[in-house]
């Protein structure tokens, strides 16, 4: 069975063919980075434009990589929650368009079940039930997935995601804009401790996450830098800002699974989401993960950041359970996974 999957949730134009829920045969993405480079953030109203410009060319060339017709295709899948209000119905009115054009069925989807489901693509051996930290630019949230597709969101961010700070910080620091893969490489160089930015919630007892205070405290800390010119003179290198910054971040998130794999004496961890690109989140995760005895898994970096294969994907296993949207379909700009 072969799926259109669509996603226009934030700043990619995507779409992939995905056959029998696992085997990506086309996995076309269209970034937006150098359009909101100036800006230091998503524009929302340009992604917007981004996706209408961009929407027919990136379907029609998934649909030439894969060699396949809208003849050979048996549904159509988009995201349609959550996300960027005017991004998410670009792609949902494209997906209304094409469904009722070639009269095929319609799956509107959950951007983060497709986060979710990326590692079952690639990794063969998952077990359920399972810990699923996703984290990415609009999202961070732990989850205990079951088998069937069904999860019980355990903890969630109270403010910004981790993505999202990581974006400021780099603005803060003029690094230019995304931020998470400029400071992960920046904090390589850099000393971990030379900073001890806070950890908030870290020893909370429960899975909420929040990172605002971690964003404030790097503000002020480098606003004061600049005014004493500790920066500028080298007393304060920008390489240890980003590491310290970093590890306070990776600190809570590891801490915040690894205690909930314990707690659900899960053996497996998955790690999906932008953010899951990171290579100090990876390899701190997989360390901590041993002292339990669990196995930690990520996806390939095409499928961790937004792309359509992830939603095709999911998109399978929703249809063999029944599930067919009409064409009255519409974005959400919110929207939990639902939990058992």
């Amino acid at each position: 069975m072969k799926i259109l999957g669509i996603d226009t949730s934030c700043d990619e134009t995507a779409a992939a063919i995905v056959e029998d829920g696992r085997e990506i045969i086309s996995n076309v993405v269209a970034s937006q980075v150098k359009a909101h480079q100036e800006y230091g953030g998503v524009v929302p109203e340009l992604a917007s434009r981004k996706h209408i410009e961009a929407i027919n060319y990136i379907v029609n060339k998934a649909l030439k990589e894969a060699d396949t017709t809208f003849a050979d295709i048996d549904a159509i899948a988009v995201t349609n929650r959550p996300g960027l209000i005017g991004a998410l119905l670009v792609g949902v009115a494209a997906a209304k368009s094409l469904a009722y054009c070639h009269n095929l069925p319609l799956l509107g989807i959950n951007h983060i079940e497709g986060h979710i489901y990326a590692n079952y693509m690639v990794h063969e051996t998952l077990t359920f039930p399972h810990i699923c930290l996703t984290v990415s630019g609009g999202h961070t949230l732990l989850v205990e997935v079951y088998e069937g597709w069904k999860y019980k969101v355990l903890g969630t961010t109270q403010d910004d995601a981790a993505g999202e700070v990581y974006d400021k910080v780099s603005k803060y620091l003029g690094l230019g804009f995304p931020g998470g893969r400029i400071i992960d490489e920046l904090a390589q160089k850099g000393d971990p401790k030379a900073i001890d930015f806070p950890r908030p919630m870290l020893r909370s007892g429960d899975y909420q996450f929040s990172f605002s205070g971690i964003k404030t405290s790097v503000r002020y800390f480098v606003e004061k830098a600049e005014r004493d010119d500790k920066i500028t003179h080298g007393e304060i290198a920008i390489e240890d800002i980003a590491a310290s910054f970093q590890a306070a971040v990776v600190e809570v998130l590891v801490a915040k699974t690894v205690h909930a794999a314990r707690t659900t004496d899960a053996r497996t961890i998955t790690l999906t989401g932008g953010v899951a690109a990171n290579s100090h989140l990876r390899s701190s995760l997989k360390s901590a993960a041993i002292d339990i005895g669990a196995e930690v898994y990520y996806p390939p970096i095409n499928l961790c950041t937004d792309n359509g294969a992830m939603i095709a994907g999911i998109a399978y296993e929703k249809y063999q359970q029944g599930l067919r949207d009409e064409l009255s379909l519409n974005a959400a700009a919110n929207g939990s996974i639902v939990d058992v």
